[in-house]
């Protein structure tokens, strides 16, 4: 009797004796390989030790999940103890904490990141630097116009990079249309979202460092 029963689609069965392909051909059991059936019977054994892993790996995935949950609640639970202690009201989860143990073994990190977009009115900063570019054309230094471009080159969704645009605030440039530009610029910053991470370090022997705790099952 045929081993090759399994197939893409589980409604079709596959007749004694004979073996389905990839392009869903019955082939004879007697003309098929021995290093053929060898390659499918070790490629299915892998396969089949693998789901079990895949299922583990996805429930493993939903409580980790709930564990962070549980521990951002915890620790937004003791920033707000400790400002009960003044008499202080602390607002949402915001700005970065860090925390140790008694003993400073231990190091627990809350970060927290957003995520920031332009609204129109980056258009008129672009036109602002475009004026200034276009009349510094011949005195310019390459590598400032060669920044500028970068920074308004767009990405495969067509989105402006925002921490590329900002830098152009780094360079000290007194024309009062580049300030004005610049001034666009921060004006036209929005906070479109948030996220928190959490970071867990261990300290390293007597130095005064410490190393990552990792919660990257790839990092363990």
């Amino acid at each position: 009797m045929s081993t090759n029963t399994a197939n893409k689609d589980a409604d079709i069965k596959v007749p004694d004796g004979f073996w389905m392909d990839a392009r869903g051909a019955l082939i004879p059991e007697s003309v098929i390989k021995p290093v053929d059936k060898e390659r499918d019977a070790l490629v299915k054994a892998l396969v089949e030790r693998a789901k079990p892993l895949q299922e583990a790996l996805r429930k493993f995935k939903e409580d980790a999940f709930a564990d962070i949950q549980a521990l951002f609640a915890d620790i937004q639970a003791l920033i707000d103890l400790s400002a009960e202690q003044y008499g202080a009201k602390v607002g949402g989860r915001k700005g970065n904490v860090t925390m140790y143990t008694f003993d400073g073994r231990f190091k627990v990190q809350r970060a927290m990141q957003e995520h920031i977009a332009f609204d129109e009115r980056i258009q008129a900063a672009k036109a602002l630097i475009d004026a200034c570019v276009a009349e510094w054309t011949q005195d310019a230094r390459p590598e400032l116009l060669a920044i500028i471009d970068r920074a308004f080159s767009t990405d495969k969704e067509g989105e402006i990079n925002p921490g590329r645009v900002l830098q152009l605030r780094r360079h000290e440039i007194t024309d009062p249309r580049w300030l004005e530009a610049m001034n666009a610029l921060s004006e036209a910053v929005q906070v479109v979202g948030s996220k928190s991470y959490i970071r867990l370090y261990e300290h390293i022997g007597d130095t005064d460092q410490y190393r990552p705790i990792s919660l990257d099952v790839a990092g363990v």
